[in-house]
């Protein structure tokens, strides 16, 4: 083949030369396609598991915090039931103090009381008044217990 001029030379290299490079890169094209799927699914795995170990995370966090949260409410709420029950119980002992004194008062105006006046009627309902707060705060204090 002496008969071969150079362009047809040229030619015949470029297209021994383009065609197995073209092969090679659609055989080079596929693992590389299969490599960024596997990237992409290496990453999307990843994001999967740290967003679970986030959420286990901040779960813990927060139940700690909620029961901080609440043990700091239930001594609050102790502390002041307790005050409330010291506060109602010196009103209570106030008050009996009032009423065994008004007491004491009726029984020596009955015993010196004549039938003109009518005080002993006076203080009978005051004393009565007083027993009726008197078992309302009991009452009132036995709600709260």
């Amino acid at each position: 083949m002496m008969n071969s001029s150079p362009l047809t030379d040229a030619r015949a290299q470029i297209g021994s030369t383009e065609r197995p490079p073209r092969r090679a890169a659609r055989r080079s094209v596929v693992p590389f396609v299969l490599l960024w799927l596997l990237l992409i699914g290496a990453g999307v795995a990843c994001t999967i598991w740290y967003t679970g170990q986030q959420r286990e995370q901040v779960s813990a966090q927060l139940q700690q915090q909620t029961a901080s949260q609440i043990a700091a409410l239930q001594q609050d709420y102790r502390a002041r039931l307790d005050k409330l029950e010291s506060d109602y119980a010196a009103q209570m002992a106030q008050l009996s103090s009032k009423v065994d004194a008004l007491n004491e008062l009726l029984t020596f105006t009955q015993d010196n009381a004549s039938d003109k006046t009518d005080n002993s009627n006076k203080l009978y309902t005051q004393i009565s008044e007083l027993k009726k707060q008197l078992d309302q705060l009991k009452k009132e204090l036995d709600v709260l217990k």
